[in-house]
């Protein structure tokens, strides 16, 4: 009798799964396609040369970004975003980790950080170009002049709230400071740390684009400012939808990379709310 309700069980759940992915599923393409259909009902009705329909500016977009397009500018600029990001990263974490660990330093550099955090990196471009030049180390430094930010600082805030229990355990087994920042404080710094990159990526994405509409002669913000410069407004459009689908891809990627790592703090969460 209890296994026969157990199989009645599972096959009433089994359904019940697969209509919540499906619906998921659904929910979230619904939104999209709702917005194509208003914009393509509104498009037809305008006389706005300046608001195309979404199957002109899908055109332009094949006709633009799929072929040289895309390796002398598309890959450029993501070779450029790709080192902003990472140096970023590296500069972000290994700083803000010396600064959240010595407490007299932090004290010291607070208000500098506070200073520079609030300058907006739009203004350093030409701060940048005129001691770098224009190359494309001018850009890569204002991207991390911006993306930088957000991972130094959730870098600092994560490191000063590791656990003092877990810190006087690690005092009691005499750990060396190597094993205690690899096994304890990077750990424990590492969901703020994800945090940050998160907001980074999105102010990395921004930076790039800025950076390249400044004396540059390739990149997808050079080429959407040179769109609208001489009204291909098909064109400039299929630009910004390039830029979305960049920020999409680096959604997932970061959210892959980031199940992975935080897989034990996820794992944690769910064990806490059962």
């Amino acid at each position: 009798m209890t296994a026969h309700t157990s199989s009645i069980t599972m096959t009433r759940r089994g359904p019940g799964v697969g209509s919540r992915i499906v619906a998921s599923f659904l929910y979230a393409l619904g939104l999209p396609f709702l917005l194509l259909v208003i914009w393509a009902i509104a498009a037809t009705r305008s006389t706005n040369r300046f608001f195309p329909d979404p199957l002109t500016i899908f055109k332009a977009f094949v006709d633009t970004w799929i072929g040289p397009a895309f390796v002398e500018d598309v890959l450029p600029s993501l070779y450029r975003l790709g080192l902003g990001i990472l140096a970023s990263i590296v500069v972000g974490v290994a700083v803000g980790t010396v600064i959240g660990l010595v407490r007299w330093l932090r004290e010291l550099l607070e208000p500098l950080l506070e200073f520079f955090r609030a300058i907006p990196p739009p203004v350093l471009i030409p701060v940048v170009m005129l001691l770098v030049g224009i190359t494309d180390t001018m850009k890569v430094v204002v991207i991390v002049s911006g993306a930088v930010w957000p991972i130094l600082l959730n870098t600092i805030e994560g490191v000063r709230a590791t656990d003092s229990v877990m810190t006087e355990t690690a005092n009691s087994f005499q750990l060396t400071w190597w094993e205690r920042l690899r096994f304890l404080v990077l750990p424990a710094a590492s969901p703020r740390i994800m945090a940050g990159v998160r907001q980074g990526l999105s102010v990395a994405l921004i930076l790039m684009v800025i950076s390249e509409m400044f004396a540059s002669s390739s990149g997808l913000g050079y080429r959407i400012a040179y769109f609208q410069r001489n009204y291909l407004i098909a064109e400039m459009w299929s630009g910004v939808l390039l830029l979305g689908l960049v920020g999409v891809f680096l959604a997932v990627a970061f959210g892959l990379v980031e199940r992975r790592v935080l897989r034990w703090y996820h794992g944690l969460r769910e064990v806490s709310r059962a």
